[in-house]
C-alpha cells in the first residue's frame, strides 16, 4: 500500500491518508488544548435539565418495567410525567403511548398483558388502559374528579378505584335575590369541619373519598361506598372478586381520632361493609397473600409520642388471628409485598439515613435485598424511593447516588449486583463537576451517641484553602437527609461553600428511641447535636471557623432561627418558612389539630409556658446574626404569619434583616423549577453579602 507520492522532489501524503492525517491532528490538538481543563460546575439553569425515576412497576413475569418518566418544563415553570416501558434486559426503551399529557399510577393486570394508568385530559385526569401485544390505548372513563389508588380484579375483568364525591356544607342564610346582571360580592365561605384547608390545596371542598368499579374494557362505573367516611387505598381484591378490602376510619368521632385507620372490606354483593382491625393506632397498607387466605398490614398501637416504627402484622382475611412479625431491626417500614410463594414479604425501610428494600418470612426471618434507593426528591436530599416485585423475585427500584437522581434499576432474585437499565441524567451530569460527597459519624457531647452526616465539597475542592460552610438542615423534625443526590446543595457547592447536612436526633432511621428523643423536647439537644458536627467539620482543617453561615427550611428554618438565638457564631442565617411561635402556629396552620400531646404537652392555652419556651421568637431578644426570611405566599402549614414575626421583630431590633415572599408558593416552596432556583440564589445572594472575600 502506497501512502506517498513524489512531486518535484518532495514526498506527500496521498489524498486518502492526507485526511486521515488531519483528522488524527485534529484529535491530537484537542486533547492538548483541553489537559488541565475541568468540567464546569452545576449551575442553575441545569436544574431545568434534569429527569427522574418514579413509580417503576415490574410485569408479573419480570420481562418488562413501566415507570414514570419525570423532568422539568421550562416553559411552563413545572414538571412533565410520561410512562415509559423498557425490558429488563435494558433493550427496547420506549415511551408506552403516544399521549402528550402527564400519565402515571400504571397498574399491570394480572396476566401482564395490560396496563392500567391515569392521564389528564382537558376535563380532568381520567383512567386509560394500555394492551402490551397491540401496542394501543383506550380512555375507558369520564369522570367528574380525579381517580386514584387503580386495582385490578383476580380475573383482570374490573378496575377499582377511589374518587373524591362533592359533598355539601352548612348553609346559615338564604341571601338575597341579585338584579339581573348585578355584580355582587362573593358570598361567605362557610365550615363546620376540623379539616377544611390544606397545604398544596388551599379551602377544601367538602366531601368525601367513596370506592368505585367499573369493567376493564369500560362501561358504567358502580359505587360502593357511600357513607360521609374518607375510603382510602390500597384497594385489594380478595381472591375470589366479591370484596375489596381498603383502610379508613368510619368510626362517629373520626375527625378528632385523626391518628387512627383501620382496615375494611366491601362486598360487591350488598355492600355490607366489615372492620377487620379495632385497635387505637393506624393500620393501613395491606396486601393479600396469594392464596387469597392472609393479610399482611402495616400499622401500631398509639402510644400518642413524637414518632414510632411502623410494623409489619399479618391476619386471616376475616380479622382473625393478628400476629405480629418480626423483622429483626430497629425500623419503621412501607409498602409490604407478598412474594408469589406466600411465604414472606417484601418491604421498604429507612435504615442510617439510606432507603432499602428488605424481605422477611412470616416466621420473622429476615434480610436487606438492596440499598441506594431515592433521589426522587429534587431539591434537598430527603430519602424515600418506590420499588416493584415480579412473580420471579426480582426487585426494580428508583435507584440513587450522590450523583444522578433517581434511575431505574434491578435486581435479580438471589443476586446482589444493582443492574442500572436507564441513564436519564447522563447527558446532562457527565459534562458537570459535581461536588464530591462525603459520609461522617461523630459523637454527640451531650450524650455520647453516635450522629450521622454529610459533607459536600466544592468542585474542584483543594484541602490547602479555607472554604466558608454552610450548615444546612431538614425539615419534619422527624424526617430524614441521605446521601443521594441533591440540586439544591449542589449549587451552594457550585458557589464555593463546603456544606454539612446533619441527621440529628429526632431524625427517622436510626431507631424508635432515638426519632422520639423530641417528644415534649423540641427544639432541645438537637441543637447540640449539630453544633457538635459544625465543630467536627471544622476540625478537618478546610473550614474558615470565621466564615460560618446557616440555613434550613420548616423544621429546618426552626432550628436555624433557635441556633442563631442560642449563639452568634454564623455570619449570616437563612430562616426558610420556619415556626416561630407554638401558640400562634398550632392553632392556625392546616394541621393545627395534630400537635397537643405528641409534639407538645397539652394544647397551647393549657401550657402557655412551655409552647413559649420552645419557641424560637422566645430568643429573638439575643439575635444579633443578619437574617435573610423567606416564605411561600400560600404557604398552608407553616403561614407567612410565622416568617413575619421574625423579620418584624429583627426590624424592630434594628437586626440586618430581609424578608423573601414567594409568590403562588406552598410549604413546598421550591415546588416549581424557577422557584427552586430563586430559592437558592437568593440565599447564596445573602451569604456572599456577608462572606469575606480574599483580599
Amino acid at each position: 500500500m502506497e501512502l506517498y507520492i513524489q512531486t518535484n522532489g518532495r514526498f506527500m501524503l496521498n489524498g486518502k491518508w492526507f485526511r486521515l492525517f488531519n483528522i488524527l491532528i485534529f484529535i491530537l490538538i484537542f486533547h492538548l488544548n483541553n489537559i488541565g481543563q475541568s468540567k464546569p460546575p452545576f449551575e442553575r439553569m441545569d436544574v431545568f435539565d434534569l429527569e427522574w425515576v418514579t413509580d417503576p412497576q415490574i410485569s408479573p413475569d419480570g420481562q418488562m418495567i413501566v415507570y414514570v418518566r419525570n423532568a422539568m418544563d421550562i416553559v411552563n415553570d413545572g414538571k412533565t410525567r410520561r410512562l415509559w416501558m423498557i425490558n429488563s434486559d435494558g433493550s427496547n426503551h420506549r415511551k408506552l403511548t403516544s399521549l402528550d399529557v402527564n400519565e402515571g399510577n400504571p397498574v399491570w393486570s394480572p396476566d401482564g398483558k395490560k396496563i392500567a394508568f391515569t392521564a389528564s385530559t382537558e376535563a380532568g385526569n381520567e383512567i386509560f388502559v394500555f394492551w402490551v401485544s397491540s401496542g394501543q390505548a383506550a380512555r375507558i372513563t369520564s369522570l367528574e374528579n380525579s381517580p386514584s389508588g387503580l386495582s385490578w380484579s383476580s380475573d383482570g375483568k374490573y378496575l377499582a378505584f377511589s374518587m373524591f364525591v362533592d359533598g355539601t356544607e352548612l348553609s346559615l342564610v338564604k341571601p338575597p335575590q341579585k338584579p339581573k346582571g348585578a355584580k355582587w360580592a362573593d358570598p361567605p365561605r362557610i365550615t363546620t369541619r376540623l379539616k377544611h384547608e390544606a397545604d398544596g390545596m388551599g379551602y377544601m371542598k367538602p366531601g368525601f373519598s367513596q370506592i368505585f368499579v367499573l369493567p376493564s374494557d369500560g362501561g358504567s362505573v358502580r359505587q360502593l361506598t357511600h357513607d360521609d367516611y374518607n375510603h382510602r387505598a390500597p384497594l385489594v381484591w380478595s381472591k375470589d372478586d366479591i370484596e375489596i378490602f381498603f383502610s379508613g376510619n368510619r368510626k362517629s368521632d373520626w375527625e378528632y381520632d385523626f391518628r387512627n385507620s383501620e382496615i375494611y372490606s366491601v362486598s360487591l354483593v350488598d355492600y355490607t361493609i366489615r372492620a377487620l382491625t379495632d385497635r387505637d393506632g393506624p393500620d393501613h397498607s395491606h396486601a393479600l397473600s396469594p392464596d387469597g387466605n392472609t393479610i399482611a398490614y402495616l400499622g401500631y398501637n398509639d402510644k400518642k409520642q413524637t414518632f414510632q416504627n411502623t410494623l409489619l402484622y399479618t391476619m386471616k382475611k376475616d380479622g382473625s388471628t393478628k400476629k405480629y412479625i418480626p423483622t429483626g431491626k430497629d425500623i419503621s417500614i412501607s409498602n409490604p409485598v407478598w412474594d408469589s410463594k406466600g411465604e414472606g414479604l417484601f418491604y421498604m425501610f429507612d435504615e442510617t439515613g439510606e432507603t432499602k428494600v428488605g424481605y422477611s418470612d412470616v416466621n420473622g426471618n429476615s434480610k436487606t435485598i438492596v440499598g441506594k434507593l431515592g433521589g426522587i426528591s429534587i431539591g434537598r436530599p430527603y430519602g424515600g424511593g418506590s420499588f416493584s416485585v415480579s412473580s420471579n423475585g426480582d426487585v426494580a427500584f428508583t435507584y440513587s447516588t450522590p450523583y444522578h437522581p433517581s434511575e431505574l434499576a434491578l435486581i435479580r432474585n438471589g443476586q446482589n449486583e444493582i443492574i442500572k437499565l436507564t441513564s436519564l441524567n447522563d447527558h446532562l451530569l457527565s459534562h458537570r463537576e459535581l461536588g464530591q460527597v462525603e459520609e461522617i459519624w461523630y459523637t454527640s457531647t451531650f450524650d455520647n451517641r453516635k450522629l450521622h452526616g454529610w459533607i459536600v465539597k466544592p468542585p474542584n475542592f483543594d484541602r490547602n484553602v479555607q472554604y466558608p460552610l454552610i450548615v444546612e438542615l431538614h425539615g419534619g423534625p422527624t424526617a430524614n437527609y441521605s446521601g443521594t443526590f441533591t440540586p439544591e446543595i449542589q449549587l451552594y457547592a457550585s458557589a464555593g461553600y463546603v456544606v454539612f447536612y446533619p441527621n440529628p436526633r429526632g431524625s427517622t432511621s436510626y431507631g424508635e428511641e432515638f426519632g422520639n428523643l423530641l417528644y415534649h423536647n423540641y427544639p432541645g439537644e438537637d441543637y447540640n447535636d449539630v453544633m457538635d458536627g459544625v465543630d467536627v467539620v471544622i476540625q478537618k482543617g478546610y473550614i474558615d471557623e470565621n466564615q460560618l453561615f446557616v440555613t434550613g427550611g420548616s423544621a429546618g428554618g426552626i432550628m436555624a432561627a433557635w441556633m442563631i438565638g442560642k449563639n452568634n457564631r454564623f455570619r449570616a442565617a437563612a430562616v426558610i418558612k420556619p415556626v416561630m411561635n407554638w401558640i400562634s402556629k398550632t392553632l392556625v396552620a392546616d394541621n393545627y389539630y395534630g400537635y397537643a400531646d405528641t409534639q407538645l404537652p397539652g394544647q397551647p392555652w393549657e401550657n402557655f409556658e412551655t409552647y413559649w419556651k420552645f419557641s424560637p421568637i422566645s430568643l429573638v431578644g439575643d439575635i444579633n446574626t443578619p437574617t435573610l426570611v423567606m416564605v411561600g405566599m400560600e404557604d398552608y402549614r407553616t403561614p407567612p404569619s410565622e416568617a413575619k414575626q421574625l423579620y418584624h421583630a429583627l426590624k424592630l431590633r434594628k437586626v440586618e434583616t430581609v424578608l423573601v415572599e414567594v409568590p403562588g408558593a406552598p410549604h413546598f416552596i421550591a415546588n416549581r423549577p424557577s422557584q427552586l432556583i430563586t430559592k437558592v440564589d437568593h440565599i447564596i445572594a445573602w451569604f456572599d453579602r456577608y462572606r469575606k472575600k480574599d483580599d
